[in-house]
């Protein structure tokens, strides 16, 4: 049975088995936004959702060292925050996006997840002490407009869930009005031992790199 995280709370990385979960998927499924119109409110209109799962790789000395985010990017926007330009592989193949999806689900919730990122702890840089999953939203609207969020880990595949870890909702609610992005959760390496952390911390940040710069300046 998967663990319902709740904000803030910390989990080893075993099973129910005892086994340490080395290989797995990280996973954000959200919601387009449906507008009643039209007589009697019987028409409807689906408004596209185009967010953005991204994660930094933090070192021991507390730098960024890696990062996965869309090549959709602006490159010249990025170096305004000394950022580089995104990719979906880190350098040591551990981590893999599975690229942008430019929509959300835009006919309900069908439970899968529109962005993945893969990890293999295995083949983890052995400097990385942290890695911060968050979302940043594409376009105008604040996530109090959007119908639903949900950060999931789970073993697998892109295409394939056998069996779900954990899970973490972020619901439209009034605390999101005005923020744009969140930062979601982090993995992070304790006596030897990788562990999750739920953060679920909404921010007003409108682009990628104001979040980074802000998982550095306040979260490390």
């Amino acid at each position: 049975m998967a663990i319902n995280l709740t904000k803030g709370q910390k989990i080893d990385l075993r099973k129910t088995s005892g086994e340490t979960l080395t290989n797995f998927c990280v996973g954000v499924n959200w919601g387009a936004i449906e507008k009643k119109g039209g007589l009697f409110g019987l028409s409807k209109t689906v408004q596209d959702i185009d967010l953005d799962l991204s994660c930094v790789l933090i070192d021991e000395q507390n730098n960024v060292c890696d990062h996965l985010y869309s090549p959709l990017y602006r490159v010249e926007v990025l170096q305004q925050f000394g950022l580089p330009k995104g990719k979906l592989i880190t350098v040591d193949s551990a981590l893999k996006h599975t690229g942008d999806d430019l929509a959300g689900d835009t006919g309900g919730d069908d439970g899968l997840d529109n962005e993945i990122i893969t990890v293999d702890l295995s083949k983890l840089n052995a400097n990385v002490s942290q890695i911060f999953f968050f979302l940043n939203n594409a376009g105008r609207e604040d996530f109090s407009q959007i119908p639903y969020a949900k950060i999931r880990m789970y073993e697998g595949t892109p295409t394939r869930v056998n069996s779900v870890f954990a899970d973490y909702n972020v619901s439209a609610e009034n605390q999101y009005a005005g923020k744009s992005s969140i930062i979601m959760g982090k993995l992070y390496k304790r006596n030897g031992e990788w562990k999750f952390s739920a953060i679920g911390d909404p921010t007003e940040d409108s682009f990628l790199g104001q979040t980074i710069h802000r998982i550095v300046r306040s979260y490390l």
